[in-house]
């Protein structure tokens, strides 16, 4: 995708996280979910890039430091204001990408294509955004979270736009003429607008779309990398990690200066950096760095940075910072 601008939104916060941390800036493994998204395309040959940061801004630009440049949303309005707020950039080819989305997917754009939104099929596509299609394969409408069957095709948030000014033009509608819904300006209605104007949007193809809107699905991406990185026989358990009298069950992913005292950890665990966990069972779970567990049984659970917890019932979602003694 050789000249190619990228946006990346990257402005939100992580309430449904239960974190005080920018959505994107929690860690998978040994990278921040921004981190997978901007490999993911520099793999695509794409190396201009723009994210727009918003909550907690320093955070992110610390993160990929060096390999974007930055423009800020003030307020948190909506996705179709967050493209608006890199307005001087939206001109000629461009990728939009939710900094929160991981994927891995076909880009192989047609130059005569309008645009290219990129989908997968699931199973429960409530809780998405869809899109319609005609018999030609032509994307006509997108509709968020229909609560009765519209289409399996789910938006994981990556888009293409042969001419990013016509994008630009209606999302300045959507503004201008107050276009709001829950409380927001979506950018799927600029993308119907577009349509509706006979530009073709045509779906592009997703080998993996994992996403991380939220604890559970998150710790799920989490468990689906480990099994990538098993496949790849990459070596998950960093050499400073101290594991005394405990056990890795693998795949699990143990940071830097990881203490590990009498406990045993895995499958699917990652573990960050200068992490302590003392007479603990731990499984299927995310623990960010420099947090502190005692005496807990956990699965399925997500523990943030800095927390200290201890004798904790299972299935957690522990927020920065937090001090839990049950």
């Amino acid at each position: 995708m050789d000249n190619i601008r990228a946006v990346v939104l990257a402005a939100g916060k992580g309430t449904r996280m239960n974190s005080d941390e920018p959505k994107c800036a929690h860690y998978i493994i040994d990278k921040t979910m921004i981190e997978y998204v901007i490999d993911s395309l520099n793999e695509a040959k794409v190396d201009d890039i723009i994210t727009v940061v918003g909550y907690r801004s320093e955070v992110i630009e610390e993160l990929v430091k060096g390999r974007s440049r930055f423009v800020y949303q003030k307020e948190q309005l909506g996705t179709a204001h967050a493209v608006l707020c890199a307005e001087e950039k939206l001109e000629g080819p461009v990728v939009v990408a939710f900094a929160d989305t991981l994927f891995k997917a076909d880009f192989k754009i047609n130059p005569e294509d309008d645009g290219i939104l990129w989908v997968k099929q699931i199973d429960d596509p409530s809780a998405f955004g869809v899109i319609k299609m005609n018999e030609k394969e032509e994307i006509i409408d997108f509709v968020e979270k229909p609560q009765t069957f519209v289409s399996d095709l789910a938006m994981i948030g990556v888009y293409y736009f042969k001419e990013a000014a016509d994008l630009k033009t209606e999302l300045n509608y959507l503004i201008e003429n107050n276009i709001i819904k829950g409380g927001e300006y979506q950018l799927p209605d600029a993308l119907r607008r577009l349509t509706e104007k006979g530009k073709v949007f045509k779906p592009g193809k997703v080998t993996e779309w994992l996403d991380c809107g939220n604890k559970v699905v998150t710790v799920n991406a989490n468990q689906r990398i480990l099994e990538f990185d098993r496949e790849k026989n990459i070596d998950l358990v960093d050499d400073s990690a101290k594991l005394n009298n405990s056990v890795v069950i693998p795949p699990s992913f143990i940071g830097k200066n990881v203490v590990l005292n009498n406990s045993v950890v895995g499958p699917h665990v990652s573990i960050g950096a200068d992490t302590e966990v003392n007479n603990s069972v731990i499984k299927n779970s995310i623990i960010q760095n420099n947090t502190v567990i005692e005496h807990i049984n956990a699965k399925n659970s997500m523990i943030g940075n800095h927390a200290n917890v201890k004798k904790t019932p299972q299935d957690l979602s522990v927020g920065d910072y937090t001090t839990m003694d049950i």
